[in-house]
């Protein structure tokens, strides 16, 4: 049941790829590292035929990258971009051919956001026990009740994937969903563990103007070439909260540093000198390759029409069609898709205009048009 040896990884992986479809599921910790720690790696080959893979006792997970770049067998998970990455970092291979349950419960009638105890609970009345959320993985050696937790996480997610696609409506949808799950085979669009962009995603640069924004980015690179050296979390080297006030406050001496921001005197000692330079860098980049806010989408009288016309659209044909109306897209996208379509902003491309979403919008683009 437990893989702790490269031979029997490789034979585990030899009969996997013999299947049609394997579940896969990981667990982790991500406390005191710059990337998460794989702790566990689940594989099921049917409700009966589970395993785990023990990662701290295999130096080696390549062959299990081999099952997930092999695009004749279906991976099923759960809320798949996380451990799609995690995979991705430990074995080096790019997942391919990928089954998201949460993302197809969304084309077959559910919520896109379910967890999988939910899932399982409605598709199969099933209830899994939450009892190891807290577990430290890492720990050997695995009592029952974790072995247990681990791999009903992935015993009953080859049913679901029957069950959901069994409950979408007609071979169009399922087209849509195909071209979602598609999405998947590119790293860029999960690898979220690294990013040259994450500073956008730090609380608060939304509120940062275009110079706030370009030494947010000085600082967040430098933040992470220290985390990433050192193995440490980033918000173990600063906190995000002190790096958006660095760039809101724009400090040019170590006093200014101290007393404007929540810095600590330790931090202060060891890495003042180096922010400094970071906010003088940031000031210092041409205003034209400084990164642009994301500005706040304001609609006017004839745009907030469109916009409540184009939700009630939405609403009603995905009820009709049996999908969840948020896989749409978001309000943010919706507001900029009106002001495209009344010109009222410069031209740009949403991806609510290409692919699926342009077929879903179709009816309502003829009428706006």
């Amino acid at each position: 049941m437990i893989i702790s040896s490269s031979d029997t990884l490789q034979a585990l992986v030899d009969k996997a790829r013999a299947n049609d479809a394997v579940a896969i599921d990981t667990e982790f910790i991500w406390t005191r590292t710059y990337l998460p720690r794989l702790g566990l790696i689940q594989l099921a080959l049917s409700d009966e035929d589970c395993h785990l893979i023990d990662p701290l006792a295999i130096d080696d997970l390549s062959p299990l990258g081999t099952l997930l770049a092999d695009q004749s067998v279906i991976k099923i998970l759960h809320d798949a971009p996380q451990d799609l990455a995690i995979l991705h970092q430990a074995t080096g291979y790019v997942p391919k051919n990928i089954f998201d349950t949460r993302l197809a419960a969304g084309f077959a009638g559910l919520s896109a956001t379910l967890s999988l105890g939910n899932l399982i609970q409605e598709l199969l009345d099933i209830t899994l026990t939450k009892t190891e959320t807290r577990t430290n993985w890492l720990k050997r050696p695995l009592d029952d009740e974790q072995v247990h937790y681990a791999l009903d996480d992935v015993r009953y997610l080859r049913a679901a994937r029957i069950i959901l696609i069994n409950r979408i409506i007609g071979p169009e949808i399922k087209s849509w969903l195909q071209e979602e799950l598609d999405l998947l085979n590119i790293p860029g669009n999960y690898n979220c563990l690294t990013s040259n962009s994450r500073y956008r995603r730090i609380r608060g640069a939304r509120s940062l103007d275009a110079a706030g924004l370009s030494i947010l980015r000085e600082l967040s690179l430098w933040r992470e070439r220290v985390a990433k050296k050192n193995d440490r979390p980033r918000g173990h080297i600063i906190p995000d909260g002190v790096l958006i006030e660095i760039s809101k406050q724009r400090p040019a001496t170590m006093e200014q540093l101290t007393a404007k921001t929540d810095l600590s005197a330790k931090a202060a000692e060891r890495w003042g000198t180096t922010l400094l330079e970071g906010v003088k860098t940031g000031l210092a980049c041409p205003t034209e390759s400084r990164p642009q806010p994301d500005q706040s989408v304001r609609l006017n009288k004839k745009n907030t029409v469109m916009l409540e016309r184009l939700n009630e659209f939405i609403q009603l044909k995905s009820t009709v069609q049996g999908i969840d109306s948020m896989l749409i897209g978001n309000s943010s996208e919706l507001k900029k898709l009106v002001k495209i379509l009344n010109k009222s902003c410069r031209t740009e491309m949403v991806r609510q205009m290409e692919g699926w979403r342009k077929t879903f919008l179709s009816d309502f683009f003829r009428y706006a048009n």
